[in-house]
């Protein structure tokens, strides 16, 4: 299931089957290919940057933004909050909710948004900047990209915890080793989660 999904660090991925898909671009490497579709979660500089969006977007490329950030792109630009779904490029998202419960920085009435993608017979979940949230309880997918590092969003109990609630077959920390977290939360984490979900921790690629 994880063959496919590429961490460009961070909270950015790429998922590269048959559709090129980036979530979150950021600090982007050179020689990536060149985006079918570019999902953004909301506006903050580390997961919006126009400048990343820019070096993988071409003339065919949609992008996907929460609509609390969607002005700030350029291109073919489709706003969206929770609860949407969209069918674009021969992939399948829904779009979910994403919000701090016990911190400031992602309020919910913002309107951040995290994905569910389904391409090739996999259904990947972007958490977004998040904590732990009842509506995740909801989410069905076979890879959860959950964010681990703490202080803006889950720390790595919470993490665990969200984990129990989605049930994912493999579960993937995000958000740390840049801005926040390290590899000791990542390691708190795996041994928090329930029985039978795997941990998979991607290297990587900035």
């Amino acid at each position: 299931m994880l063959e496919n999904i590429r961490w460009l660090g961070h909270a950015s991925f790429l998922l590269e089957g048959s559709t090129i898909v980036y979530i979150d671009p950021w600090k982007l490497g050179d020689g990536l290919p060149p985006a079918d579709l570019i999902l953004i979660t909301h506006g903050h500089r580390d997961h919006l940057s126009p400048e990343d969006v820019a070096k993988v977007r071409q003339a065919s490329t949609i992008i996907v933004a929460s609509a609390s950030c969607a002005d700030q792109v350029q291109g073919q630009v489709k706003a969206v909050q929770p609860g949407d779904a969209l069918e674009l490029a021969g992939v399948s998202i829904q779009v979910v909710p994403a919000y701090n419960t016990d911190k400031p920085n992602h309020p919910r009435e913002a309107g951040h948004v995290g994905y569910i993608v389904a391409m090739d017979g996999t259904r990947v979940y972007h958490a977004g900047d998040t904590d732990v949230i009842p509506e995740m309880a909801d989410v069905a997918c076979d890879v959860a990209l959950l964010p681990t590092g703490g202080t803006y969003t889950m720390n790595a109990e919470q993490a665990a915890e969200a984990t129990g609630l989605i049930k994912p077959g493999v579960v993937v920390p995000m958000h740390w080793g840049d801005i926040v977290g390290s590899t000791q939360d990542v390691e708190r984490m795996r041994k928090l989660l329930p029985a039978g979900i795997a941990l998979e921790v991607l290297t990587s690629e900035r």
